[in-house]
């Protein structure tokens, strides 16, 4: 994840918007009794880091798989592997 979009996650006033989710009795008097053990005020924050969490693997992965993609495609357009290094490090930077 880019630093930009990491320091606009963490923001306290992001917008909001409400959704609607059934999920099953169980999980969420489980939630309920979960969330103060690790520290959150209620059910919501824990679902909203449940989901963040799964999220943002989800997006490393399809932006690795992205990036490696595009990797091969230059391989297969002949550009050198010395010249992909250094376009990558630049881009780390």
């Amino acid at each position: 994840m880019k630093m930009t979009d990491l320091k606009t996650r963490l923001q306290r006033n992001r917008p909001m918007t409400t959704v609607t989710l059934r999920m099953p009795e169980d999980v969420l008097a489980d939630l309920k009794r979960m969330a103060p053990l690790l520290g959150y005020t209620g059910y919501q924050p824990l679902m909203r880091t449940y989901i963040g969490q799964g999220l943002r693997a989800d997006l490393e992965k399809l932006e690795n798989t992205a990036i490696n993609r595009f990797v091969e495609a230059l391989r297969h357009q002949g550009v050198p592997d010395e010249a992909i290094r250094k376009a990558i490090a630049e881009m780390a930077a």
